[in-house]
């Protein structure tokens, strides 16, 4: 394992030094998105001051050399997941638009009465798409319930296929409960009843090895954002032979072969999903931002945040009232939580006044808020670049704010 020297990292991070309501920022809200290094803004900054050209359709120098950073891009994501091809990696704008390439797009191909199987712990982008599926083909959506722990009920899960299921739709990693689902178990039941899996991995890529051969993936899809890139870059991840059966999910320039008003052929892959013209500055950006992954280390970042996941849980149970919701063994760097029956959102505007952010409310999980009982959470989410000190920093405001609101 790498060492890991989380003051030097910060170093990378320039808004890390500024304050907030006169108080040092302690930002814990890296599920919703995480901050970006000073290499990727450079990165973005020299795009456009040196190569800002449209991609794929000019033979002059500045359109070859944006070309070339964006596909240098896919390549690296190609090796980041373990795709088998770059051909496999198409660019979207994020995880939510990946979700919904796969629903309008392999959605096509269901036929009124086939099934999707979801999961009560989705966020939104993974339950409204199927959604709109369901009122357009006809299809029936299940949904797998969970225990109290947070973890799924597998035994339902199994009960839910027949001979209609075409699709699961699962999470790697639960934003709101921090739950690492079985994907690779889940996907193996899935093929076995001859359907296939559909993998948000929004809140896993920035924090685990992802092998979408190993998995068993069929689709995976995850955003920049939350990989301290750029904002409005994503990928989805399909096996090739689907993505080729798969209707182009818009229409325009770049993913056509060949245009008249007698038919339009399709781009091959990747481009046949690809249309208009891309975020291009964004997505070679996006590159930089793996590259600072891959430097710093995966199990390092991994080890890291779960020892601060370990410490600020251990401290927080013994504020009086402290109410967690997400327990399960296998855990990632995230803590919802309420403290007693002080509403969500008064807890976060107090400690943005310490100058401490965090994400309150339902997380785009309202069928999982409801599951509970509650109408939303407190959240706490780590990244590489948080620290034991402002953990303890949050866990002593914490206290404050408990006694202010108990």
């Amino acid at each position: 394992m790498k060492t890991f020297d989380v003051d030097a990292l910060r170093k990378d991070f320039p808004i890390l030094d500024r304050k907030v309501n006169g108080r040092p920022l302690i930002y814990l809200d890296n599920a919703a998105s995480s901050q970006t290094p000073r290499a990727v803004v450079e990165a973005v900054d020299s795009a456009y001051y040196g190569r800002r050209a449209n991609v794929h359709r000019g033979v002059h120098t500045l359109s070859q050399e944006a070309t070339a950073a964006m596909e240098a891009t896919r390549s690296k994501v190609k090796e980041f997941i373990n795709a088998a091809s770059s051909d496999e990696i198409i660019f979207t704008r994020g995880t939510t638009e990946a979700i919904n390439l796969v629903a309008a797009s392999y959605g096509e191909l269901l036929e009124p009465g086939d099934e999707v199987i979801l999961t009560v712990m989705e966020h939104h982008s993974n339950i409204v798409p199927w959604q709109l599926l369901q009122r357009r083909k006809g299809i029936e959506i299940k949904v797998v319930p969970i225990h109290a722990d947070g973890t799924l009920d597998l035994n339902v899960y199994r009960s839910l296929f027949t001979d209609r299921t075409r699709l699961v739709s699962v999470c790697h990693v639960s934003n709101v409960l921090g739950t690492v689902n079985p994907v690779a178990e889940m996907a193996a039941y899935a093929h076995s009843h001859g359907a296939l899996i559909c993998i948000d991995g929004a809140q896993a890529s920035a924090h685990e090895r992802i092998d979408v051969q190993a998995i068993g993936a069929d689709f995976y899809a995850f955003s920049s954002h939350k990989m301290y890139g750029p904002t409005g870059i994503g990928i989805l991840y399909g096996r090739r032979e689907l993505l080729e059966a798969m209707p182009p999910y818009q229409g325009g320039g770049e993913m056509i072969g060949h245009v008249s008003f007698q038919g339009t052929t399709w781009a091959d892959l990747p481009y046949k999903f690809e249309a208009g013209t891309p975020d291009y500055i964004g997505a070679a950006a996006f590159r930089t931002a793996l590259d600072y992954i891959d430097t710093v280390g995966l199990d390092a970042i991994a080890g890291h945040e779960h020892d601060l996941l370990v410490h600020a849980a251990d401290a927080m149970l013994g504020i009086p009232g402290m109410r967690f919701f997400g327990t399960a063994p296998d855990k990632a760097a995230v803590i919802s939580f309420l403290i007693g029956d002080a509403h969500h959102y008064d807890t976060g505007i107090l400690l943005d006044q310490l100058g401490i952010a965090v994400r309150t409310g339902h997380h785009c999980a309202q069928p999982l808020m409801e599951a509970y009982g509650i109408e939303g959470t407190v959240r706490a989410s780590f990244a590489l670049y948080n620290t034991h000190a402002e953990v303890d920093a949050f866990v002593a405001a914490l206290r404050r704010v408990a006694a202010m609101l108990g």
